[in-house]
């Protein structure tokens, strides 16, 4: 019986026809993906083939315009699935992606290395000073053209093929990685009775009871390896032997040996990772991903970290011995460890500062912080958001808003899923299921958050961290970089920018939450729906450097074994061996483990997202406390004028310009790293 036609204007994931023009979930099954994935591929594939085969001269309209327009269906169904693998996925999820991540590379390697359409870009290219394009198309066109030289054009027939070997081999391997950790973090939970809670909030116990429930221990607590449970269980848990048990386990993700464990992936994906380097003509993997960076060198990203973790070991130094004080003032057996440090952390915090996590949380509400990243929106930006009940979407748990301009016009559509689950990846992003842009027929932005927050029991409220809270703000901050976009071509819309650019708008949002008035409005308590008093609020502010050193520590080292790993012109051959050398010769402390160890290092190895790229975050931050005080100059967090220079130059311009020019245009200058060594209190 042949296989059914498929409809790509018709079809639910690729026509869509559900409310607000979104995707009709409820007319989506898991076995649809792959019969509409090879529709969509063959499709996409004509059309490239007709723009490389044009026998018309090379235009902008022909070629590049042409070009962006392609791939259409293509886009839709891989942005609902991509969605589904990392928030909702299962057996049948997890095997197409296995299936579709190799057959996607080979498509779009194909693509790279087509001679004739390159011919057709390269002669755009080659006359683009006579073709009087105004600053966007001329970026998008020099972009094109080095994003095909890059992935291959130039090679001989036999360096294409390997090439595209390496892609389609590093797709598989970024795969199974990221599918490894997800089931190290689903399978592992350590299952408590009420004996063993001792120093747990209530917040804390709430959550566990629910995760306890979901796996089927109801009456039970369970610890699992989601931070929202994890770190707090290790900050207030009493009991050394748990803390240590929860901090094994999640340190140890991918590296528990059996079917999930990572150590042969991560030397594969090394190894092909260099190799795809030389054969494109780069020092290492390195040059070749800050190529297209504002950082540019391995030289440049280090003269930005060196300094820092010489501050940071200084200060987790001054740091480790004030708790090893309270350790031992408790009566605490052993050497201090790295299980003790949230513990004792939390306690130097309640000593020095008089206040502890506890005390915030019930303030903290989700559905209220939620509320103060619109809220900041509106007083920035003008735009503002409508909850729309009863849509369908990936799962129950996601919520649907319309976003409207400051004249009511509708803008795009913002979609959030906040509660852990395990079904969902770990870790908190943002993505989007289309693309604002212009050109064409243009199209409105639809953006989604994820993030993995305790849900709490029925009838309960969600209470955040102060980190949680500064999670929900970054995310929002980056869905802001999509919704605000303001740019006509596709490949430049949002957060389609630089990797060390793409961090600002999110780290800089963060800055709102802290923002006095912003806190006094929204921090109610979820019983008396009080504000935070002024003393707690005070006492939080002042706080906000506190446990420098360890943050960033944690972040710094994980840094610098990426830089480490990819600025080799060679692979290692034992990798964890490896990162246990480094982190020796870095003088990282024992009581201090990795933000992510490589085992489980999604950013860099699940995909290829922030492979020599982690340096990025504090690349930005370098920039985020640089414009943050910008505002604070003028004695206003939201002037007018400021905003709507922020809005133009870094919210809505996308990768439209260079990042510096960009950055510039808004603040004047480029910045030094001493905002940002100040706002980490680090100096």
């Amino acid at each position: 019986m042949p296989a059914k036609t498929i409809d790509l204007a018709s079809h639910a994931l690729t026509a869509w026809q559900g409310p607000l023009d979104l995707p009709d979930f409820t007319r989506i099954g898991d076995g649809d993906f792959g019969p509409v994935f090879d529709a969509a591929l063959e499709a996409h594939q004509a059309e490239i083939d007709a723009i490389a085969g044009n026998s018309a001269e090379p235009t902008v309209d022909n070629t590049l315009a042409a070009l962006e327009l392609s791939g259409q269906a293509l886009d839709r169904v891989s942005s609902i699935f991509w969605c589904k693998a990392g928030a909702n996925t299962n057996d049948t999820i997890q095997a197409l992606e296995r299936e579709i991540s190799p057959k996607m590379s080979r498509h779009f390697s194909a693509i790279s290395m087509n001679e004739k359409l390159f011919a057709r870009i390269d002669a755009l290219y080659q006359k683009r000073a006579s073709l009087s394009l105004d600053a966007e198309t001329l970026r998008v066109l020099e972009k094109t053209w080095k994003g095909f030289v890059r992935s291959g054009a130039k090679l001989d027939a036999g360096g294409k093929k390997r090439l595209a070997t390496i892609n389609e081999q590093l797709s598989s391997l970024g795969t199974s990685f990221g599918q490894n950790v997800l089931a190290d973090e689903r399978d592992w939970a350590l299952f408590l009775d009420q004996a063993d809670l001792a120093g747990l909030p209530d917040f804390a116990k709430s959550a566990m009871a629910v995760a306890a429930e979901t796996r089927g221990q109801k009456g039970r607590y369970a610890v699992t390896l989601s931070r929202s449970i994890y770190e707090p269980f290790t900050t207030f848990s009493e009991r050394r032997d748990l803390r240590e048990a929860a901090w094994r386990a999640f340190t140890m993700r991918g590296q528990n040996g059996g079917a999930s464990d990572n150590t042969a992936v991560v030397r594969d994906m090394l190894k092909l990772r260099a190799e795809k380097a030389k054969l494109l003509g780069y020092a290492s993997y390195a040059a070749l991903k800050l190529d297209d960076t504002m950082a540019k060198t391995p030289k440049a990203v280090h003269g930005l970290l060196d300094p820092v973790w010489q501050k940071a070991l200084e200060k987790a130094a001054s740091d480790q011995k004030e708790l090893e004080r309270l350790a031992n003032e408790a009566g605490s057996n052993g050497k201090f460890a790295a299980w003790d440090w949230r513990f004792y952390q939390e306690k130097l915090r309640a000593e020095k500062f008089a206040f502890d996590e506890a005390e915030l949380k019930p303030y903290l509400q989700l559905d209220r912080i939620i509320a103060a990243c619109f809220d900041v929106a509106t007083r920035l930006f003008g735009i503002r958001f409508e909850e729309k009940s009863g849509i369908a979407a990936w799962h129950p748990d996601a919520r649907v808003f319309v976003v409207k301009n400051a004249d009511g016009s509708e803008r795009g559509l913002f979609l959030a899923d906040y509660f852990a689950r395990p079904s969902k990846r770990s870790g908190a992003w943002m993505s989007s299921l289309q693309s604002g842009y212009r050109l064409g027929e243009g199209a409105s932005p639809v953006i989604y958050n994820i993030m993995n927050f305790a849900k709490p029991p029925a009838g309960e409220p969600a209470l955040l961290s102060v980190d949680e809270a500064k999670t929900l703000f970054h995310e929002f901050g980056h869905a802001l970089h999509g919704m605000l976009t303001d740019v006509t071509w596709p490949s430049v819309s949002g957060t389609s920018v630089s990797r060390d650019f793409v961090e600002l708008p999110s780290q800089l949002y963060e800055h709102w939450l802290t923002v006095p008035q912003v806190l006094e409005k929204h921090a109610l308590h979820h019983q008396t729906g009080k504000p935070m008093p002024k003393a707690l609020l005070d006492k939080m502010l002042a706080a906000r450097t506190f446990g420098a050193g360890f943050a960033t520590v944690e972040f710094t080292a994980s840094a610098l074994i990426d830089m480490a790993y990819h600025a080799r012109p060679d692979a290692p051959e034992e990798p964890l061996r490896f990162e246990a050398e480094t982190l020796e010769k870095l003088a990282m402390p024992d009581t201090i483990a990795m933000r992510h160890r490589t085992p489980h290092f999604g950013h860099v190895f699940s995909g290829d997202g922030y492979s020599a790229g982690y340096y990025s975050y504090m690349w930005s931050e370098v920039l985020d406390a640089d414009a943050f005080s910008a505002f604070e100059e003028t004695g206003d967090p939201f002037n007018p004028e400021l905003a709507e220079r922020l809005r133009k130059n870094i919210y809505s311009a996308g990768g439209s310009k260079d990042p510096e020019q960009l950055y510039t245009a808004f603040r004047g200058k480029m910045p030094t790293a001493d905002a940002m060594m100040v706002k980490r209190g680090l100096v």
